[in-house]
Parts: C-alpha cells; structure tokens; sequence
C-alpha cells in the first residue's frame, strides 16, 4: 500500500532544511520502500490557485495561516500502516516536526473492453 508522509514544522524547522536525513533515505531505499519525495521550498515562495464562478484567484504565500507548514514530502510503498509508522519514526524530522501519514487513493484498474 502507498503512503504519503507529510513532513511538517513550525519556523525553527527551516533551521533543519539543509541537515539531510542522516541516513534515513539510505535505509529505506536499501528496503526498497521509497517510491519518491522532495523538500519544499519556503511558504513565503508559494502560489495558491483557486477557481470560483469561473474565475481564477491566485494568492502568493500559503492559503492557510498556521504554525506549521508541509515541508516536504515523501512517497512510500509498504505493507500496512504499522510499517508507514515505523518508517515514519525514523524520520529526523519526527525529532523536531511532525510527519501525517496519508493513505494514496489507488482507483481500481479497470480492464479494457473485450
């Protein structure tokens, strides 16, 4: 089953943003568990886009004022939510942020017509 683990903090994260993973992304490649990711940029440097009566509406900066933003994000495949967790606690961000793992919403595959 694919998770996304959302990595999350307040503004002291961004001190973290050029610490790496301290061998985190290593291992669980070595587990063939990750299936993509990235960091993020500051979100002060976002663009929010939003369509109302047919009329687009752009907003620079976050949509929503909180104490944490996503600061990056990472795709993986495991077997069942007790494995998402325990990858997810080994993240080091989990030390000093937050990280919400979400289920992906697989459609089924639908078979061609015979």
């Amino acid at each position: 089953m694919k998770y996304l683990l959302m990595i999350c903090g307040d503004e002291s994260a961004a001190a973290h943003a050029n610490d790496g993973c301290g061998g985190w992304t290593e291992e669980m490649d070595s587990r063939g568990v990750v299936a993509g990711g990235a960091g993020l940029r500051p979100p002060d440097e976002a663009t929010t886009v939003r369509v109302r009566e047919g009329e687009l509406l752009l907003t620079d900066g976050p949509f929503a004022e909180t104490k944490e933003q996503i600061g990056g994000f990472v795709l993986i495949d495991c077997a069942d939510l007790d494995e998402a967790i325990e990858i997810a606690s080994k993240h080091p961000a989990a030390g000093y942020g937050t990280i919400e793992i979400r289920p992906v919403f697989e459609p089924p595959v639908l078979e061609p017509p015979v």
